[in-house]
């Protein structure tokens, strides 16, 4: 039988990378300690960077401040964030344990050489978008709408922006029937997350990828499947570009 989501479920489940966590519903501030660590794990949070506001982060990952701040209290108190009165928290250590992304943990991904995650998204990502463009409905479509506002106020930071982006990504992924294919798609998208961190701070790469992102949910706005796997093939077509563009660039240089 498949999993049912009662009409009143807010972030607590629609935010969960796993579809184990799914079965049990857990405290938020748990989650959000767990999307926190899973953020450093993958390389978009490095040490000594500050995180974004409260604020900030409660739009970006479509929560409450007081679930943010007690996922951020939660991982100061195991020593992985650093809070510092009038200072930014800040990220003191990466090494947050073992962390899931979709069923994978946090860089299993980065194994496998980049034309083979690119040949992947491109297969897993048609289908998962295809479904999820004919099934989305409206509180989907308005989450997706205001992660682009948040991500519209943050084209100049390329950390906020790709937090807003994991979350964009996410949802349209857990708009898919397939978990399996949703789980799965997490994963490919969390491959080699340093590169494209560095990618996104480049000039003009955070306005395409905002653009591209407009594009993807008017397709989806629109129920058209086809126009909704173009936009996402365009997309991830870019960052198969940039990616491969500075792993180039790094074997140039310890050449």
């Amino acid at each position: 039988m498949p999993l049912q989501r009662k009409s009143g479920d807010t972030a607590h489940l629609t935010e969960l990378p796993t579809l184990r966590e799914a079965i049990v519903k857990r405290p938020i501030t748990n989650v959000i300690a767990d999307k926190i660590a899973g953020l450093i794990a993958s390389g978009i949070l490095q040490v000594g960077d500050p995180l974004p506001s409260e604020r900030e982060l409660s739009v970006a990952l479509n929560v409450s401040r007081d679930a943010v701040r007690g996922g951020i209290q939660m991982l100061a108190a195991k020593g992985i964030l650093e809070i510092s009165q009038g200072a930014r928290t800040r990220v003191r250590r990466s090494d947050v344990g073992p962390v899931t992304v979709g069923f994978a943990t946090a860089r299993a991904v980065d194994a496998y050489n980049l034309d083979s995650v690119h040949a992947a998204r491109l297969l897993v990502e048609r289908q998962v978008v295809t479904d999820a463009a004919i099934g989305i409905d409206a509180r989907r479509i308005v989450q997706l709408e205001a992660l682009l506002a948040s991500q519209k106020s943050a084209l100049d930071d390329p950390v906020r922006f790709l937090i807003s982006d994991r979350e964009f990504h996410v949802a349209i992924y857990q708009a898919s029937p397939n978990r399996l294919l949703a789980d799965f798609s997490t994963d490919l998208y969390a491959y080699m997350m340093e590169y494209r961190r560095e990618a996104v701070g480049r000039p003009g790469a955070i306005a395409t990828s905002y653009a591209d992102h407009v594009a993807i949910v008017e397709a989806l706005r629109a129920h058209d499947p086809v126009a909704a796997a173009e936009a996402f093939a365009v997309h991830t077509g870019r960052i198969y570009a940039t990616t491969q563009l500075l792993i180039q660039g790094e074997s140039g240089s310890d050449a």
